[in-house]
This record gives structure tokens, C-alpha cells and sequence, in this order.
């Protein structure tokens, strides 16, 4: 692809990502309400004051925004653009109920209906994975700004020798079971992480993951930003049933069921 991305639109991201997962962790101390949306799924003062930030904030990169708290641009309007963000305000709503600490902050730019940049934002350890296919991934705390700073980059992806599969621990599916059953048939035995939200993207892209299989609804926001990251070193997010990577800005923006895994790996 023949794109750039501009060096003011990721510090534009970087600043709109912190601000909100300060506001959320502070949110997180408090005695917040939970209600329940339309769609039946939960939603806290966090989740609104989030997007509220990340909105004023990416406006002025003057690039059109999906968010999920938010109305949705019509298709017919969103098909006609190069570029466009997606954002999670606040992905892992019930691990913030519940007060696990695994949820975070997901911005993603796309062009194209590729993920070329992504941030993931974690308010409760204060740290950022970033990156995109064109500059490598880096993670790093919320004091630095880590991007092309070598003591920050992450390597590229390697194979742990027991395999390590991230899974939700929300959503695990008969259909995911299946799954793991057929990744032991192919490496042996597997070992296990159990986490919420796009956080299992921080351990694939650390090393600490090789696999993370999804047989259950997710939602462009909740994936885009790990799949930007995580192809830019050596990993990658499959339709499963295609084994295509994952396309986004989409009429329809719920993900096909689908794995991310390192690329290098056996088919």
C-alpha cells in the first residue's frame, strides 16, 4: 500500500489515548452505575467520558471516527474514505465491572480497510503497545513517548516451544475448544492465558501468547488496533474460515470468527 501516516495524527492518538485511560482509571476508583444499552450489553460513565475525549481529541486530525459509543457513520459515507479511525472508548466493559484491571483504551486507523497504526492503552498498569506496519511495534509507560525509540521497540515475534494460547475470559465457545483441540493435534501440548479484552494482543505481541482464537462475536473496535500492531511483527488476524487477514471499515462491522497467531508458524 502507498500511504503516510503523518507524525501529528499518531501524537494526536497517543495524547487522546492517555488522556481517556487517566479519566477511566480514575473513573475505576469510584462507586460508578452500570447500565445496560440496547443491544443488551453494558456501559458505564467510563465507557461515555472516554469516548467523549478520544472524539475532541482525534477531531483534529480531521479524520472521519467509528466509534462504539458513538453513532456510526453511514456506509455510504464511510465507503468513499481512505482513511478512517476506530476506536474502543473503553474495550472490556464487564472485566471493568468486575474489576479485574483487564480492560483498555483501543484507537486504530485504518486506510484503505487495512489497520495501519493501532494503540492499545492500559489504565491500570499506565502502558501503551503501539505501532503499525510501517514503523514496528513499541510499548512502553505513559510518562514516555516510546514510539521509535529503540529501548522501547519490540522484536519480532518468535514461537514460544510450548504453545501458549490467549483465550477470553468472557466468551469461550464450544467452537473455541474444537479449535484448541486441533492446535494440540498440530504442536503438542498447549498452555493456557486466560484474559479479557484486547489486552491478549499485549501478549501475543510480547512473546508471552502464539495463538488467540476467537469463535464468538467481536466487533471491528475491539480488534482492529491489536491486528494493526501485531502484523507489524510477524504476527497476523485470519478470517477463519477465509484465512484472509481481516478487513475493516466494512458495511457490516462485526468480525468474522477468526485467529491471531504468528505467521510463521506451521500451516
Amino acid at each position: 500500500m502507498d500511504y503516510a501516516i503523518h507524525k501529528d495524527w499518531i501524537e494526536t492518538a497517543m495524547h487522546a489515548a492517555i488522556e481517556a485511560a487517566n479519566a477511566i482509571d480514575e473513573l475505576y476508583q469510584t462507586n460508578f452505575d452500570v447500565e445496560i444499552k440496547a443491544d443488551r450489553s453494558p456501559v458505564t460513565i467510563a465507557d461515555k467520558t472516554s469516548s467523549q475525549i478520544i472524539l475532541r481529541i482525534l477531531k483534529e486530525t480531521k479524520i472521519p471516527i467509528i466509534s462504539e459509543e458513538e453513532t456510526i457513520p453511514p456506509f455510504k459515507q464511510r465507503s468513499q474514505l481512505d482513511w478512517i479511525w476506530i476506536v474502543d472508548p473503553l474495550d472490556g466493559t464487564k472485566e471493568f465491572i468486575r474489576q479485574n484491571d483487564e480492560f483498555c483504551v483501543c484507537i486504530a486507523l485504518i486506510y484503505q480497510s487495512q489497520p495501519v497504526f493501532g494503540i492499545l492503552a492500559d489504565p491500570v498498569k499506565k502502558m501503551i503497545l503501539a505501532g503499525g506496519e510501517s514503523m514496528g511495534a513499541f510499548y512502553f509507560p505513559f510518562g514516555e513517548y516510546g514510539m521509535g525509540h529503540s529501548q522501547f521497540q519490540l522484536k519480532n515475534i518468535k514461537s514460544n516451544k510450548t504453545k501458549i494460547i490467549a483465550h477470553s475470559r468472557s466468551h469461550f465457545s464450544e467452537k473455541t475448544k474444537v479449535l484448541i483441540e486441533s492446535i494440540e493435534k498440530d504442536y503438542g501440548e498447549v498452555d493456557f492465558i486466560k484474559k479479557g479484552s484486547a489486552l491478549k494482543f499485549v501478549d501475543l505481541c510480547l512473546g508471552k501468547a502464539d495463538f488467540y482464537p476467537r469463535m464468538a462475536p467481536t466487533m471491528e473496535w475491539d480488534i482492529a488496533a491489536g491486528d494493526a500492531i501485531y502484523r507489524s511483527i510477524g504476527g497476523e488476524v485470519l478470517d477463519f474460515t477465509k484465512f484472509e487477514p481481516l478487513k475493516y471499515n466494512k458495511e457490516n462491522l462485526y468480525n468474522p470468527y477468526f485467529i491471531a497467531r504468528n505467521k510463521h508458524l506451521k500451516q
